[in-house]
């Protein structure tokens, strides 16, 4: 009972940093915020879920989004989605301490339980790879394979990205990036030449193409990296308006197209949107109203012609209506995107 009552507080605290952070604090916060202060926050307990279609937050003064994405699919999860991937022609959350798997007709394939938080998750070559604060756990059928703790005690993992020979994980206590090789080994630390700022749950990364890209949250920007850790570049700048990064520490979540455009995802003011390989920012794809509103940060994954959405006790497929596409920002894109195939509704 002791251990179920920690890991509803452990959630909490996260839920209420990754919503509250975006919205009540600025720049010169975030920039102030440190360790200590990230050790210390506390929040109720308890997490809170609504129905498909509630209540949504958007700028004051803004319009309607025209987007060519249209909502196809929509099922409910148990409780509180905590984390979300999606492949293999699968779609994976972790909710109220359960791995459920469903394929994309929303049927569920398998469901097993994990035992204490979880914060990401990831698949390859047959593998699910279960992230939580201080440790690695690897899963074949929802049978335990093996894993590995964090070296650091004060540690505190957020979220994760594979390569083909690694596991990158972004560490929100100790502001860096831990590398290991696919069976735990300690690599590297990646630090940001700049210092990462890390005020709140929003150290989202993410790999392709050979490129780690990751969020520097309290910067307001995107960094890309070589897989050796090696610093690329980085864009982005605070402010609210589309293509610019609100509160005091965005973007949460990253994922990259297949055709190598990176898509972030936003607390306080909810929205996704995508940039070129380069960080050229191209388009809004959802905004608040269409991903059911609320402050938090919505998880989102791009595969093949669809894109997969989490949020609240909601898991969302979104796809490209050709239909109406001509009449939006994609429709002057000379990009090759599977996202693009179309579909009429």
């Amino acid at each position: 009972m002791e251990k179920e009552k920690d890991r509803e507080r452990s959630m909490s605290r996260r839920q209420f940093i990754q919503t509250c952070g975006g919205i009540v604090a600025g720049v010169g916060m975030a920039g102030a915020l440190g360790y200590a202060f990230h050790r210390s926050l506390t929040a109720p307990t308890g997490s809170t879920t609504s129905s498909f279609g509630g209540g949504a937050i958007a700028p004051s003064g803004s319009t309607a989004l025209r987007s060519p994405y249209k909502l196809v699919s929509a099922l409910h999860t148990p409780a509180a989605i905590d984390a979300l991937e999606v492949g293999d022609n699968r779609m994976v959350v972790a909710a109220g301490g359960q791995v459920i798997v469903y394929d994309f007709t929303g049927k569920e394939l398998q469901q097993f339980a994990v035992a204490g938080t979880v914060r990401d998750l990831a698949l390859a070559d047959g593998l699910l790879y279960v992230l939580h604060p201080q440790s690695v756990k690897v899963y074949r059928d929802g049978t335990w394979v093996r894993q590995w703790e964090t070296c650091d005690s004060e540690s505190d993992y957020c979220f994760m990205a594979l390569s083909p020979e690694a596991v990158y994980v972004t560490d929100a206590a100790r502001k860096n990036i831990c590398q290991f090789t696919r069976d735990g080994e300690l690599v590297r630390f990646i630090e940001s030449p700049d210092g990462f700022i890390v005020p709140s749950y929003s150290f989202g990364i993410a790999f392709a193409g050979g490129t780690l890209y990751c969020s520097n949250p309290g910067r307001h920007r995107v960094e890309s990296y070589q897989p050796d850790g090696t610093f690329i570049a980085s864009f982005g700048k605070l402010g609210n308006d589309p293509g610019s990064f609100c509160g005091c520490c965005n973007p949460v979540h990253l994922t990259v197209t297949a055709s190598g455009d990176l898509l972030t995802s936003e607390k306080g003011i909810p929205r996704i949107s995508c940039y070129s390989p380069k960080g050229e920012y191209r388009t809004l794809l959802l905004d608040s109203p269409m991903l059911g509103g609320g402050n938090s940060a919505y998880d989102v994954k791009a595969f093949a012609d669809r894109l997969v959405v989490a949020g609240k006790d909601k898991l969302m497929t979104f796809r490209y209506d050709a239909a109406t596409a001509d009449r939006t920002a994609c429709a002057g894109c000379t990009q090759s995107c599977p996202l693009r195939a179309g579909i009429n509704l």
